[in-house]
């Protein structure tokens, strides 16, 4: 049997919700609200990386169970951030970057499979390490409103489960160390480029770009005691290690612990098997 469990989320946006959902932290809604709207193509591209192995690649039955499931969970959060999105539409944001990210995605799709895969793995790398993040801290979404706080860490908790998948899949087809490293190094200049840039335009459009107010907490989310810079530097570094491995950070811990505690958060769809 997959490891995996694909869920459908409890949780109902079409109602919408508060333009400043994390309470008083401006920075932190702007900057989370970023990561949301690059979810739906982003998501769409592992679909499609994972999809376009063929399917006598794998041969372990378990692997190819998960990558099933790995689909499932992804396109769930496909689903929920073009919801989250659609609302963020309707108050006024834009996802500036779309059309690029649209390009690009046409682009990655014509590469080779290796390639494809390497990428899928690490942007699968960084959602993991945020992912580990929110579940560790919690209290970085002090103040959400219920409906986002579920939704975010439920989508970490996902993140979570299925972290080695597309890794798994890209060593199973004999992907390298070297294209490995080297496209995670261009990943991750795309990756905060992209999302500093998005930042700071919902920022600009809530008008809260130039006001001293939004920078203390911004400096906080970073770079506070437990701020979201310190929490990245050794999982970052770890992957460039020759011998890497997305469960040698376990924290299937976290994962279950959560679980555990919003079992009424979602329903069970089941998992594929082997």
């Amino acid at each position: 049997m997959s490891t995996l469990t694909v869920r459908k989320l409890n949780v109902d946006l079409s109602r919408g919700f508060d333009r400043y959902w994390l309470k008083d932290e401006v920075y932190r809604s702007a900057f989370l609200n970023a990561l949301s709207m690059s979810f739906p193509l982003g998501e769409q591209m592992f679909i499609d990386s994972v999809r376009a192995v063929p399917p006598d690649a794998i041969l372990d039955p378990a692997l190819r169970a998960e990558v099933k499931d790995f689909v499932g969970q992804e396109a769930s959060h496909r689903y929920v951030h073009q919801q989250y999105n659609a609302e963020l539409v309707r108050q006024g944001y834009e996802y500036v970057l779309e059309e690029k990210t649209r390009k690009r995605m046409e682009l990655i799709a014509r590469l080779p499979l290796h390639d494809r895969l390497a990428i899928t793995c690490a942007l699968e790398h960084y959602t993991a390490m945020l992912a580990d993040f929110v579940l560790r801290h919690p209290e970085w979404l002090d103040g959400a409103e219920d409906r986002m706080r579920t939704l975010w860490s439920w989508h970490a908790a996902e993140e979570t489960e299925h972290k080695a998948v597309a890794f798994d899949v890209y060593k199973t087809v004999g992907g390298g160390y070297w294209k490995r490293v080297l496209w995670y190094l261009h990943v991750s200049l795309v990756f905060w480029w992209e999302m500093s840039f998005q930042t700071v335009d919902n920022l600009k459009r809530d008008r809260r770009l130039w006001k001293l107010s939004t920078w203390p907490g911004a400096a906080r989310a970073w770079f506070g005691r437990k701020g979201l810079a310190w929490h990245l530097v050794k999982p970052g570094l770890d992957y460039l290690a020759p011998r890497f491995h997305p469960w040698q950070h376990d924290n299937r811990d976290l994962l279950q612990m959560w679980l555990e505690s919003n079992d009424d958060a979602f329903r069970s769809i089941g998992s594929t098997p082997a």
